[in-house]
């Protein structure tokens, strides 16, 4: 396979040298995005592929849909494995790679000289089993916390004071005594998934969360977790901020949660730093119409990369293989990768993208990842899918069901983990 690509690159720098261009490609893409920072953020790297000669023919479905990616492996059993994948999960990377449709792109970052720019964050979010398989696009706070800076001033109430969760919500009468709601809320298993995962990190902490989501060398995370206080401690901190839901909760998406913050109803909104590409769609500008921090006291931060992967093996042609490798060195260049991060929301994958493209979120999120201890990777690539997966729909179930205690959520999770492990 690597002596494949070293063919395609000389072929590639043959053309360039005599001013030739590389034959085009027909490819597929498989994401499941679909509100306009993102979409406007993917257009980034797919003009900027099909400026190339090559086409692209999109294949999009629901992020809910989506799932664990299991459509993508849907799509490879039925014959149709698209080219270009935009995932993180590690269960579909070792399943497509294990039947012989993987493809490694280490080397095409290393040759363009992108390795040594990647944060170590993103450096480890991109392997699978040692071996570099994902290409990063941005990197993502799974929970952050935004704010209507106008909305906390009507209420009288400072967020960047606060030092805890306690102190967070000893402010919450205060919000609401003004008329407005404390915390915004969606209804459905990604956000309750990602708002407990977040929380597992902020509060219980990172030796915690590895225990909880982490899968050992059998392939199971360690079942003493369940009676640590630091679990039962993200559990209750999760019913706190699920109780601050208003009526109309119940199937509302991330975005619109959101909007709730921006159209001044709510004051903040603790979900993935993606929020931030919602405001600029609205034309909000960072440090006067909002503001952006980390749980207050928090221990670690969930860090996401979103990612894409590409397909190998005896399905794709040379002319494929030699676009999909074009597509990774767009994505990660250094110019694209920060438009990208500006319009989707995120930070950036290297360190030394153009620095008028960061704001103030930017750098929180950099000075976080710079701190030794304070970072854990998305569950999705360190655990098992049908862990993860319980884990969204026991917690969204805690969410919907007032009468759940924290021993019921511990007894369910605790279920599902004998279930799957067994």
């Amino acid at each position: 396979m690597n002596s494949r690509i070293g063919c395609i690159s000389l072929a590639l720098a043959t053309c360039v040298a005599s001013g030739m261009a590389a034959q085009a490609a027909d490819l597929t893409m498989f994401h499941s995005w679909s509100n306009e920072s993102e979409i406007s953020a993917l257009n980034v790297f797919v003009n900027a592929l099909k400026a190339k000669g090559h086409t692209i023919k999109e294949l999009a479905v629901p992020h809910e849909q989506s799932g664990a990616g299991g459509p993508i492996v849907a799509l490879v059993v039925a014959g149709t494995p698209p080219n270009i994948f935009l995932t993180g999960n590690i269960d579909v990377y070792r399943d497509i790679r294990d039947r012989g449709m993987g493809q490694t792109v280490g080397e095409q970052f290393d040759k363009i000289g992108a390795t040594n720019h990647f944060p170590l964050a993103v450096q480890e979010a991109i392997k699978i089993d040692g071996e570099v398989r994902k290409i990063p696009s941005g990197i993502h706070i799974d929970g952050m916390l935004y704010y209507n800076m106008k909305v906390a001033k009507a209420a009288g109430v400072d967020p960047t004071a606060w030092k805890s969760v306690d102190e967070m919500f000893a402010d919450m009468e205060k919000v609401k005594a003004a008329g407005y709601n404390f915390m915004a809320m969606g209804g459905n298993t990604f956000q309750a998934g990602y708002l407990f995962h977040a929380l597992m990190a902020g509060v219980a902490g990172p030796e915690v969360y590895n225990r909880f989501y982490r899968v050992d060398a059998g392939g199971k995370p360690d079942a003493t977790v369940f009676e640590e206080k630091g679990l039962r401690d993200a559990i209750e901190t999760f019913r706190r901020i699920t109780a601050q839901a208003d009526e109309g909760w119940v199937n509302r998406q991330w975005n619109e949660s959101t909007n709730t913050v921006i159209s001044g109803k709510t004051l903040m909104h603790f979900h993935g730093d993606w929020m931030k590409g919602q405001w600029k769609a609205s034309k909000k500008v960072l440090g006067e119409d909002f503001g952006c921090l980390n749980l207050p006291g928090t221990k670690a931060l969930a860090v996401t990369v979103d990612s894409m992967g590409v397909l190998g093996g005896d399905t794709v042609s040379p002319e494929q293989l030699a676009a999909e490798m074009e597509m990774a060195s767009i994505a990660v260049d250094p110019a694209n990768n920060a438009e990208f991060a500006a319009l989707k929301g995120s930070t950036p994958v290297r360190t030394d993208a153009p620095s008028d493209k960061l704001d103030a979120c930017n750098k929180l999120v950099l000075d976080s990842l710079a701190k030794d201890g304070f970072w854990v990777l998305n569950p999705f690539y360190i655990s098992d899918s049908d862990w993860i997966n319980s884990v969204w729909n026991t917690m969204f179930t805690f969410q919907g069901d007032a009468a759940m205690t924290t021993d019921d959520a511990v007894a369910m999770l605790k279920e599902e983990y004998e279930s799957i492990f067994k």
